[in-house]
């Protein structure tokens, strides 16, 4: 039988689309493998979800430099791409590499720091037997600019995290009037700035931003921005959130708005989608291949409220109709198709 390790080494961040990529991901495969046993690299102070059945092998910050003896297993599969956790000593044990984007290079930083970031990309790609990209544009950014050799690089789309019962909690935030929701790190890829000029244009609305602030900077500047526009009371940074609270934004809001300027797939388009919400998008990287033609698009930032009137209008015409054609096509986003096709991948390495 094939021992496989599977890393969920970025589950130390709570409340994160890689934290749920791992979560729901694993427990997919653990259901649907039958010639494989699969254990988990998880760091030592976070709880295992997978069941007390689940081999764990522990993940500690110096294993960066010393790892431990991987010698019984015959696959490590690397769930992100930057990580610093692989076995590259031990050359016997086959390495799958998922690739989810290549955002860095759509960032505001210096070219040195995105030269860095790619060599580091470059290094794990070398390490590598196959690659996975959970979009057609992020298989087509790797191939416009790393080096792949001979690897198979392969497309395998994420599932659609399915919501839980939405739940406000005593301290969550409730919002006193329609709102638009946004989900994801407040940075400035995501944009989430752009937004503010809807507030301008419907007075009636909030706008309820939940996610990490990755960037403190950028968050003060979305604050003073509200404030510049006189939206500062209908603006609401929420941080993260719990599954309830979000499934609680998610059947709630309006719409989704996602100005980003940078996704390698995007999870919130069919997580909305999944209870037939309206979602508004940039035409940026992967944004367009994942929403089709069921999203609303802004044409520009410019022009965003001309976009979104009739997309609501266009929405609200087309009733239970639109809704259910939503959620039809959020649910062939699944992770029991995506463990079988990982599956698939495994096998076709250890042959």
């Amino acid at each position: 039988m094939n021992k496989i390790i599977f890393d969920c080494e970025r589950m130390k961040y709570a409340n994160t689309g890689l934290y749920y990529f791992c979560l729901n991901l694993g427990r997919a495969l653990m259901q649907h493998s039958t010639q494989e046993k699969i254990s988990v690299f998880m760091p030592s102070h976070v709880p295992s979800t997978f069941g007390p059945s689940v081999p764990t092998l522990p993940q500690q910050s110096l294993q960066k430099f010393f790892m431990p003896s991987v010698s019984q297993y015959h696959l490590w599969h690397c769930t992100y791409q930057s990580s610093n956790y692989l076995p590259r000593r031990n050359r016997k044990i086959k390495v799958l590499l998922t690739i989810h984007d290549l955002n860095f290079l759509y960032e505001d930083m210096p070219d040195r720091k995105k030269t860095r970031n790619l060599r580091h990309l470059q290094e794990n790609i070398n390490r590598s037997n196959a690659i996975v990209c959970i979009s057609e544009f992020t298989r087509n950014d790797v191939l416009t600019y790393c080096d792949v050799g001979n690897r198979p690089v392969h497309v395998i789309y994420n599932g659609t995290n399915g919501l839980t019962k939405p739940i406000l909690e005593e301290k969550s935030y409730r919002p006193a009037v329609p709102f638009l929701f946004n989900i994801g790190t407040i940075v400035r890829q995501k944009n989430q700035h752009r937004i503010l000029p809807l507030l301008q244009s419907n007075p009636s609305m909030e706008l309820v931003l939940a996610g990490r602030h990755g960037d403190k900077t950028y968050a003060n500047f979305i604050r003073q921005q509200a404030s510049e526009l006189n939206v500062q009371d209908r603006t609401h940074l929420i941080n993260e959130v719990t599954e309830g609270e979000k499934s609680w934004y998610y059947h709630n809001c309006q719409a989704l708005v996602m100005p980003s300027l940078a996704e390698g797939f995007g999870l919130p388009i069919t997580e909305a989608m999944s209870v037939g919400k309206p979602v508004f998008l940039s035409k940026h990287t992967a944004m367009t291949e994942i929403g089709k033609d069921l999203a609303f698009y802004f044409q520009d930032f410019n022009n965003m409220h001309t976009d979104f009137q009739a997309g609501m209008s266009h929405y609200n015409k087309a009733g239970s109709h639109i809704q259910e054609a939503m959620k039809a096509y959020s649910a062939t986003f699944n992770w029991e198709d995506s463990a079988r096709k990982y599956l698939d991948v495994y096998r076709s390495l250890l042959g």
